[in-house]
């Protein structure tokens, strides 16, 4: 029977995160294609007749195509066990993005090659670094037009601050790709598509100097190739695996999810080279993962992710030990022990009961309403991990339902304040209680609006409202000080689910206009006494507030 340690090392837990369109879920289709956990690979821009991906499993993101909460899904492969977090791209959903980063030790950054680093990878990448995540970048869409792959390592270097190591070099781009060129093996790899790419692309592996090579490639194709491998190996950075770990350097691949060419050798260096489980930052010590107590922690809450069963999931990222099901754990926040008796490994919308999971794994816990997004499952009741606080919204609504919905209106949102969809805010001063929705995107209200519908039946109307930015008053600030507080005109003082004093603003100005007239009045962006917590080897890195901001945009 493998030990604990065995288990551990066999364990990698990433998160896939790019820019949107930059062929993230597809990418992670692939991987499951390749892992032997789906036969047929689907599309997100997939014809009727075709399969839906298996990562995107809400109605809303099948009809829009994008993905708009994040997705486990684990599997086997090639003697390891894969946790694979399939984050959504879109700006608007960047907190649920955060959140699993917290949960991951390792990430697959996806570079649309023909566009180069964009807004919101620069973002995710910088909360990254901050937590010093290990950082794979694939570059991806090779068969069509791509910028020129020297360019495109030159940008990763100058734009993210990092080196970069070209692990594969590509066989030209757009009609002309032909494969890539492996620099730790020293094989080129020449593949064949695919009908759709739904199929394990056939691939052919020789020398350089190979004849087939020279067979099938044109000169005016491979010779430029020779060239550009000259230079890498000339002025090129080093492959260092330390410096990988570290967040340092960043191994880079080429290649095309859609067309399946590249994918198997991602996968297999990735596995090779990406971290197992490290130790963890909890509160005041360092928790190595081959600790005998169990512990880890919640990142995420899903209600009725399966129709059929309509009940809560909480997503927990298992730090040390071993978990068991029917173990009883302490449940730090509430000082409770809870039985944790239904325990599930998910695949997307799917799941099935596990008995057993170890360091690094992600596992499901169904019936338990009292868990909330950051909380700390332990055997060891002293042990206590950094909470996940929320980001400070940029988007306020109204939401109004009829009064004959009031009860599933009021329990639909508590639901999804729970699960950090979005925030609720209200005026202590109004007789009558009217929710305040915020949230760091737009879109965020849709899927608001989507899920009370179709899983409560309540059907609301949203009415938008005026302020773009807040900040959270420091709890040493009276209620008296608040109240005798004259505000600038359009600023508003209200309270959040915890019932700690906000401050919502129309804009930036009117926000700097208010700190350089109460300077007595400290505010924060993220609720006071939850500070983000740091990787298991941070350095200095951007001010906590910072760092939170970065992963939405600023307005």
């Amino acid at each position: 029977m493998p030990s604990l340690n065995d288990q551990i090392r066999r364990r990698r837990t990433f998160a896939i995160i790019s820019h949107p369109d930059a062929g993230k879920t597809t990418l992670t289709e692939k991987f499951l294609l390749y892992g032997g956990a789906v036969q047929l690979a689907g599309s997100v821009t997939a014809r009727k007749h075709q399969r839906a991906t298996a990562s995107d499993w809400m109605e809303l993101e099948r009809q829009r195509g994008i993905s708009v909460s994040s997705t486990l899904l684990q599997f086997e492969y090639d003697g390891y066990v894969i946790n694979l977090l399939d984050t959504p791209g879109h700006k608007d959903f960047s907190e649920d993005t955060y959140r699993v980063l917290m949960a991951v030790d390792s990430v697959i950054m996806v570079i649309d090659a023909a566009k180069g680093i964009e807004s919101q990878t620069r973002k995710l990448f910088e909360v990254c670094r901050r937590r010093r995540i290990p950082i794979f970048t694939f570059m991806n869409k090779l068969d069509r037009p791509a910028r020129e792959p020297l360019w495109l390592l030159d940008q990763l270097e100058s734009v993210l601050g990092m080196q970069a190591y070209a692990v594969n070099w590509p066989l030209a781009s757009g009609p002309d790709f032909r494969g890539v060129f492996d620099r730790l093996t020293s094989r080129m790899h020449l593949f064949e598509r695919t009908p759709g790419g739904a199929y394990k692309a056939p691939v052919q592996v020789a020398g350089l100097s190979d004849p087939l090579v020279r067979e099938r490639i044109p000169a005016h194709l491979l010779d430029p190739v020779v060239e550009e491998l000259e230079v890498l190996t000339v002025a090129g950075a080093t492959f260092d695996r330390q410096a990988v770990r570290r967040g340092d350097l960043t191994p880079v691949f080429f290649g095309s999810a859609a067309n399946n060419f590249g994918v198997q050798l991602l996968l297999g260096s990735f596995l090779e080279l990406a971290p197992a489980p490290g130790p963890r930052e909890a509160i005041g010590r360092s928790v190595p993962p081959d600790l005998a107590q169990f512990s880890g922690f919640i990142f995420k809450i899903q209600a009725n992710m399966d129709p059929r069963h309509r009940d809560t999931l909480a997503f927990v990222r298992v730090c040390s030990g071993q978990f068991k099901r029917d173990m009883t754990v302490i449940h730090p926040r509430t000082g409770r022990r809870t039985r944790l008796a239904s325990s599930h490994k998910l695949f997307g919308q799917d799941r099935e009961t596990i008995d057993e999971a170890f360091a690094g794994d992600i596992i499901g816990i169904v019936g338990h309403s009292e868990f909330r997004v950051g909380d700390t499952l332990t055997e060891d009741g002293s042990l206590i991990y950094h909470g996940i606080p929320p980001f400070a919204p940029e988007c306020f609504a109204y939401l109004h339902a009829g009064t004959a919905q009031a009860k599933q209106f009021r329990e639909g949102l508590g639901q999804l304040e729970r699960e950090g969809v979005i925030q609720l805010f209200h005026d202590p001063d109004e007789a009558r209680r009217v929710s305040i929705l915020g949230a760091v995107g737009a879109l965020q209200f849709d899927v608001a609006q989507y899920r009370l519908q179709t899983e409560y039946n309540v059907e609301t109307r949203l009415e938008p409202a005026p302020w773009t930015v807040l900040r959270w008053v420091s709890p040493e600030v009276s209620g008296n000080q608040l109240r005798e507080l004259i505000l600038p005109g359009g600023v508003k003082l209200a309270r959040d689910a915890s019932d700690n004093a906000v401050l919502l603003f129309p804009n930036d100005w009117t926000l700097r206009y208010f700190a350089s007239k109460h300077p007595e009045i400290p505010l924060q962006e993220i609720p006071f006494g939850r500070d983000l917590p740091d990787g298991p080897t941070a350095t200095a890195g951007p001010p906590v507030a910072q760092a939170a901001h970065m992963a939405s945009d600023s307005r």
